[in-house]
């Protein structure tokens, strides 16, 4: 996939991120300066080693923090130019951003259709457009379809992440921010799931901001990067030039010790 410059902060992005810090209970801070910003159609890379702030800066921008006693103390998110401060996190998915956290967390007890009807529930969709949206998701991960009568507990981690990221697209988002969705599977399904969000973004034009660890394959699917370490922004760029660096691997992500 091609790799396309991000331009510079300007008004029309999709969504845009400035110097935003969040604190935990009132003294605890995970992210202290943190700028970003996404086009419509574009697929985001946020890298850092585990504990850099990538989960809470997606929570931020998702309005999930206040689930975890937390706050934005400082700085800006805004959604087609809006500022989103106070919006819960409902509402933010009705405007167009579905947040698929870290864990995958579907409902082991409801089959992997229910999971998906789930998703099209905030939308009120008629059963006509549900029916119609799911058979879409299908279409998109065949393997869903072969277990939609079986609970989404017995399913593969492989299918749980594949439901998870269904269901969020149940919603008809604009912006899907994927929070370590390699996490625990095996290359193979890994490299399957991030081919799904590449057509998803190519032919759908749904934008991605995607919390890895992986830089391979975070790198090689998206079109920009943003390098965070202790809660800051140390570096970005396109993928391709970032995914070059020695530094980035050596350094932020802790690759020399890996």
């Amino acid at each position: 996939m091609s790799n396309a410059t991000q331009p510079a902060h300007e008004p029309g992005h999709l969504l845009a991120v400035h110097d935003i810090e969040v604190i935990y209970g009132g003294a605890i801070l995970a992210v202290g300066g943190v700028s970003l910003h996404i086009e419509k159609g574009a697929i985001i890379a946020l890298l850092g080693a585990n504990g850099a702030g990538k989960s809470t800066t997606l929570k931020a921008i998702s309005g999930l923090v206040q689930a975890d006693r937390a706050v934005v103390s400082r700085g800006s998110i805004h959604f087609h130019g809006k500022d989103t401060a106070g919006v819960p996190p409902n509402q933010l998915a009705w405007q167009g951003i579905v947040h698929v956290l870290e864990g995958r967390h579907v409902f082991p007890q409801l089959t992997v259709e229910e999971n998906l009807r789930s998703g099209g529930f905030m939308r009120k969709l008629s059963k006509r457009d549900s029916e119609r949206d799911i058979e879409h998701i299908y279409e998109w991960f065949p393997r869903l379809k072969t277990k939609r009568k079986t609970h989404a507990g017995l399913t593969s981690g492989g299918e749980q992440q594949m439901l998870a990221i269904g269901r969020a697209l149940m919603t008809r988002p604009e912006l899907v921010l994927l929070d370590e969705p390699s996490m625990g599977l095996a290359p193979m399904i890994v490299e399957e799931i991030f081919e799904i969000v590449t057509q998803l973004n190519t032919r759908e034009q749904v934008s991605f901001l995607v919390a890895e660890q992986n830089i391979n394959v975070a790198l090689k699917h998206a079109h920009y990067g943003y390098v965070l370490e202790n809660g800051h922004v140390v570096s970005e760029g396109r993928a391709s030039e970032l995914l070059a660096r020695p530094d980035i691997r050596d350094y932020y992500l802790g690759a020399k010790a890996a």
